[in-house]
């Protein structure tokens, strides 16, 4: 029995010292960068009737990349692993007002005057990205 636990411990020990080596040697390199999304907005009456529907290519920010996380022995845990997580997300939005260009009325058929054609839609999108523990939301 106590060989079996000393195993056990060296096992931990071990496993401990490779995530540790395994996290140290990647670097955090969380921030914004662009992407390409379809946009889509519809605009309806007070019956609730479709008048047009409107969509887009836009390029927005968005956060990407990573973040150190750890995991260590604790005899606190059921587990006997404490982890400590962290991920890449938004420190800060800004609001953004981007142009639609292609707008159609209920039937289908592209809407051509000017007061239609286009939509202006307004979006959130990261100004900042920050590492941040996982599931933490108070901020």
């Amino acid at each position: 029995m106590a060989l079996y636990k000393s195993k056990r411990l060296v096992l931990l020990v071990l496993e401990f010292l490779l995530v540790t080596l395994v996290t140290c040697s990647a670097d955090e390199n969380c921030e914004t960068s662009l992407s390409e999304i379809l946009v889509t907005k519809e605009e309806y009456d007070e019956m609730g009737r479709l008048v047009r529907s409107c969509n887009g290519e836009v390029t927005v920010n968005k956060c990407e990349g990573m973040c150190n996380s750890q995991v260590h022995p604790s005899i606190a845990t059921v587990t006997g692993f404490l982890k400590e997580c962290h991920c890449c997300r938004e420190n800060y939005l800004r609001e953004r007002i981007v142009t639609l260009s292609h707008c159609y009325n209920a039937d289908g058929v592209r809407l051509e005057d000017p007061k239609h054609a286009v939509m202006e839609v307004r979006l959130q999108e990261p100004d900042e990205c920050q590492c941040f523990k996982c599931g933490d939301y108070s901020r």
